[in-house]
């Protein structure tokens, strides 16, 4: 392990594995970095404090494994964020043992889930469903028996305990995030390019600020680096899915923002999130 280097810990989405890192390791390995990949793929519907505590475990077993005592990097795809947000802010929130440098999200429902609670309305939910199935949910799926999507619901009690928690002082928070400025259906074609977004009280909404998954509202965290690609609007290029939700850990434009990170946490972002947020919370 390159001592020069933070550890950079892996952390998948929902409905995904560690191989969603395939194409990313390999640049890290470059730049001597050490990817650090866990997994929960395999665990049987654990509650989010279930794959918190797996994550604690393994960067244990890890630090064991490569006597390195220092902070740690991370770079997490969607949900995998608030696991780790989770672990930091929550679990080990006052005890601060967990010495961290960096947090990177790619398209993190850090708010809670617009989809979960989409999947969860009368009137819009069986027809997601039916859309989603064979994309990103398998046939049959029924979000009542799948207690992370009950949890990752905005109003959720492990949602509330994360917004009481309150961010860490003492690393840094980096969020990436894709839009679909020019309106391409090709970007997301189920939802003909656009993202579902959940506004409280007000209902719902299609907009092109989100990854097709994951709208703007539900990343944002008060005063946390923000860039939202690509940089240029033409940059969807002649295949826009590139930057859809599922392909963020695969985007050459994502990687590099993510390295250049790695490499300095100081690196100013494109933007910083409002402060007031833009989620309405429940």
């Amino acid at each position: 392990m390159n001592r020069d280097r933070c550890p950079v810990v892996l952390v998948h989405g929902w409905k995904s594995h560690p191989g969603i890192w395939n194409r990313f390791i390999p640049l890290l390995a470059r730049e001597s970095f050490s990817p650090w990949l866990f997994g929960y793929d395999t665990l049987d519907d654990p509650s989010l404090t279930d794959i918190a505590a797996g994550l604690r475990s393994f960067i244990g077993e890890m630090r064991d494994r490569a006597g390195y005592d220092g902070p740690l990097d991370f770079v997490c795809h969607c949900m995998g964020t608030v696991v780790a947000r989770y672990l930091m802010e929550v679990m080990d929130g006052e005890i601060r043992r967990e010495k961290v440098r960096l947090l990177i999200g790619l398209g993190p429902p850090n708010n809670g889930s617009s989809i979960a609670e989409l999947f969860h309305d009368a009137d819009h939910g069986p027809d997601t469903i039916d859309r989603l199935t064979g994309v990103f949910i398998p046939e049959g799926y029924d979000p009542l028996c799948d207690r992370i999507v009950r949890e990752f619901r905005p109003g959720s009690g492990p949602m509330r305990r994360l917004r009481a928690a309150g961010l860490r002082s003492d690393l840094a928070y980096r969020l990436i995030l894709t839009e679909n400025r020019q309106a391409v259906p090709g970007f997301f074609p189920t939802f003909t390019g656009k993202t579902w977004q959940f506004c409280g009280e007000q209902g719902w909404e299609l907009t092109c600020h989100g990854d097709g998954i994951v709208p703007h509202s539900d990343s944002v965290l008060p005063g946390a680096g923000l860039d939202i690609l690509p940089l240029r609007p033409e940059g969807l290029g002649d295949c826009p899915s590139q930057y859809c939700h599922f392909n963020l850990p695969r985007n050459d434009e994502i990687m590099n923002r993510v390295l250049s990170y790695l490499y300095d946490p100081g690196s100013p972002p494109c933007s910083f999130c409002p402060d007031g947020g833009l989620s309405p919370l429940l």
